[in-house]
């Protein structure tokens, strides 16, 4: 099915275009790979000049071009066709070795396999290249045109005073197209396609994995005879034709090039998403969507049009009422992709409707939803995630969590309860009960109510009514420390620093000490600030009174996560009324 459906994408890519008016995607055989520079050649072979191929930024890089689909290395030399590192094309390398015997052997091979394949050929660019091999030697670098700057670089060859490349010349199209046939392939039914034809050994290397190999990876291989069966071997355990294999990879790889706007990281995970309509804006507004759904715009306007639509989705509108350019029937496809060695895992897939998708995504904003809110931009996925990292450090997120909490954003599943155990890890290692993590505490146990795990809803703001024992015993300790902060003002270390955690777990063991203490507290603060005292002795006689004799003498996981929703809300009460009273001040 993710084959099927990458394939099917490539299809609509290469029948449009990009800005330049050049196809979105290269035909079958060719790939986009980065060259550097170009070497122009005379009629006779002779070098003449070298053109940079590359970005106009402060570092320039080389810059995409569609050249003949590359060889798949790994230690093998195996030169491409009409192109390649210096290293092959020129037998120079920057590479430091203690011989240079296999930059000789590069080199020859790319030498013997264009000359073979070139002598009998009469178009004038391809003979310019056969005499230019036929003459060129590696020392002659330091007296041509080149420069140290092109070492290891891509390459390409342009016939002087003609357009375009001699990779792009008719007869080299022709001959490359001879190239690509290969008789001797294993014939079989594709998986894809469901035709007849023959298979790919190796499928194209992927590229653009966050983490992964700069050679790219696979999706499928077999590199070992364990993973064999029935006398197959390699490509042929999982027969996909060499066309379809070059249209899946071709595809996944621009959906992977970050500028083409088709993939976000999600912790150690590149996620790339497309979407499937009759007409390509309507299939172009919802990827656009999605994207600004997990990524919100830094502009807080534009931001707010996001979730403003995702608000109105809770509330049951039709889509097409809201937002005119998106539809509800969008196929929509979302895939996770992680490395691993030479291999690509596949962390989650959603094949799915946009409808839906949408759906899925305003419950996550109104399971996140707080009063007051939490944030002041809207927060990415990742930004979400970092709160579960130690010192907030992107490569100190699970890989694992950070799979299936996007699962559960896109699929509407439940949060996975170790997003909640990190998260009161995390409070209770800090003593930073922030916006963001009690808003995705509160979204798990939201979620869980939802779902028919648990059967009590957790509010948005302060509940006054609620009888929840973790949550009132949450709201008791805010008011302790709110007390001890108005007695003896900033301490170094506070009742929330020493005691957060053993109060959120064992309550038993801390509360009794707690409210011992405060009495003193209390009676210094009458002298100062009689009125306060008098309303914080309410708030803490209101919320003692709901609660039994004897404190719980363990919480569990979900009843920590509501001791700390009741932290937060009773804490925002209190920077709420100091708001209130400054307005009416002013």
């Amino acid at each position: 099915m993710i084959l099927t459906s990458l394939a099917r994408y490539y299809r609509r890519l290469a029948a449009e275009t990009d800005i330049t008016g050049n196809p979105k995607v290269p035909p079958y055989g060719f790939s986009e790979e980065k060259i550097g520079w170009i070497l122009v050649l005379d009629a006779d072979g002779k070098l003449v000049d070298v053109v940079p191929h590359l970005t106009a930024d402060k570092k320039p890089q080389p810059k995409l071009m569609s050249v003949p689909r590359p060889e798949k290395k790994s230690v093998n030399i195996s030169p491409n066709f009409l192109w390649g590192n210096t290293q092959y094309v020129l037998g120079v390398t920057k590479k430091e070795a203690k011989d240079n015997s296999r930059t000789t052997q590069c080199f020859e091979s790319f030498k013997q396999y264009h000359l073979d394949l070139l002598q009998q050929e009469t178009d004038e660019g391809l003979q310019a290249l056969y005499r230019f091999l036929r003459q060129w030697q590696p020392e002659n670098f330091t007296d041509s045109p080149c420069s140290p700057e092109m070492l290891d670089a891509n390459v390409v060859f342009k016939l002087d005073g003609s357009s375009g490349y001699i990779h792009q010349r008719e007869a080299a199209q022709t001959l490359w197209a001879g190239c690509l046939k290969n008789d001797e392939a294993e014939q079989g039914v594709c998986l894809i396609s469901g035709e007849e034809a023959p298979i790919a050994r190796l499928h194209p290397s992927i590229k653009g994995i966050l983490g992964g190999q700069s050679s790219g990876g696979s999706i499928i291989s077999f590199n070992k005879e364990s993973f064999a069966s029935f006398g197959k071997e390699q490509g042929a355990n999982a027969p996909v034709s060499e066309a379809a294999a070059f249209a899946y990879t071709t595809a996944l790889n621009y959906l992977l090039r970050r500028e083409n706007g088709h993939c976000l990281s999600i912790g150690d995970t590149s996620t790339v998403f497309w979407a499937e309509a009759s007409d390509v804006q309507q299939a172009a507004a919802a990827e656009d969507f999605f994207a600004d759904t997990l990524t919100p715009p830094d502009d807080e306007q534009e931001a707010q049009k996001i979730l403003d639509i995702l608000e109105q989705i809770a509330k049951g509108r039709p889509l097409r009422e809201i937002a005119p350019k998106l539809s509800d029937d969008t196929k929509f496809y979302i895939l996770g992709l992680a490395p691993n060695a030479a291999r690509i895992s596949i962390r989650f897939w959603l094949d799915t409707t946009f409808g839906q998708l949408a759906v899925n995504l305003a419950q996550h904003w109104q399971d996140l939803a707080l009063e007051p809110r939490a944030w002041k931009t809207p927060p990415s996925l990742w930004r979400l995630l970092l709160q579960t990292a130690v010192l907030g450090k992107s490569e100190n997120i699970s890989p694992v969590l950070a799979g299936e909490m996007t699962r559960a954003v896109i699929g509407g599943t439940p949060y996975p309860l170790s997003l909640l155990a990190q998260l009161i890890a995390r409070i209770r290692a800090d003593g930073d009960a922030n916006g963001l993590r009690v808003a995705m505490i509160k979204a798990v146990l939201q979620r869980r109510f939802r779902k028919g795990f648990i059967h009590e809803e957790v509010a948005m703001s302060l509940d006054s009514e609620s009888r929840n024992q973790a949550y009132l015993l949450g709201r008791l300790f805010a008011v302790l420390e709110r007390i001890q902060y108005q007695a003896l003002g900033e301490l170094n270390a506070g009742i929330s620093d020493r005691y957060y955690g053993s109060a959120s777990a064992v309550p038993f063991s801390v509360f009794p000490r707690l409210l011992s203490g405060v009495k003193h507290h209390l009676s210094r603060l009458r002298k100062d600030k009689g009125g306060m005292a008098v309303n914080l002795d309410k708030d803490l006689g209101a919320i003692i009174e709901l609660l039994p004799e004897t404190f719980p003498r363990h919480l569990n996981i979900e009843e920590q996560g509501r001791f700390a929703i009741g932290y937060y809300h009773q804490k925002q009460s209190y920077f709420a009324k100091k708001e209130s009273a400054e307005t009416s001040a002013n």
